[in-house]
């Protein structure tokens, strides 16, 4: 089977992205994602029994997907002089599993899922992204005490763009 397929645009789409945005969905317990960067838009509904209202839907490997576009590198240098320490050293990162808007609670007059200092488990529910219209509830999938908050709630948050940081459980 060929890997690489074109969009409308002639871009080459290469299928191995996709089955690992279908893997990172799987992974994350997500049924809807959609990425767009640069004019290209990715939009994958996962089909299953979880499926939106009990609807089936295909499963993705059947359905045409326009170029899967990587997680952005952050390509601001930082400022001259002392730079700040490596996410990676402060904890582990909670990442975003797709483009859409941040909210720290489940509606506007609820507490927040997580505050600093929470212990959480991987199941744990820390916040929301809110894509197309969708509410899609992010787990931890990491046990720990939860050290920083690295969003604003109604944020604007990219794929891949770390939401917390995490002091791993027996960590330092």
């Amino acid at each position: 089977m060929n890997d690489r397929k074109h969009d409308d645009g002639g871009n080459p789409l290469d299928l191995r992205e996709i089955r690992k945005l279908a893997e990172l969905m799987e992974m994350k317990d997500l049924v809807e994602v959609e990425i767009e960067q640069e004019g290209k838009r990715v939009h994958v509904v996962r089909g299953g029994p979880r499926a939106a209202h009990g609807a089936q839907v295909p499963p993705p490997a059947a359905m045409y997907v326009p170029q899967v576009v990587a997680p952005q590198a952050q390509s601001a240098a930082p400022a001259a002089g002392a730079a700040p320490a490596p996410a990676a050293s402060r904890g582990t990162e909670i990442p975003s599993p797709m483009v859409g808007t941040f909210y720290r609670s489940p509606g506007p007059d609820a507490a927040p899922f997580v505050e600093v200092g929470d212990r959480i488990s991987k199941n744990t529910v820390v916040c929301i992204v809110e894509a197309m219209k969708v509410m899609n509830e992010i787990k931890a999938e990491t046990d720990g005490e939860l050290v920083e908050i690295l969003v604003q709630n109604g944020e604007p948050v990219e794929f891949g763009q770390p939401l917390f940081l995490v002091k791993p459980a027996g960590g330092a």
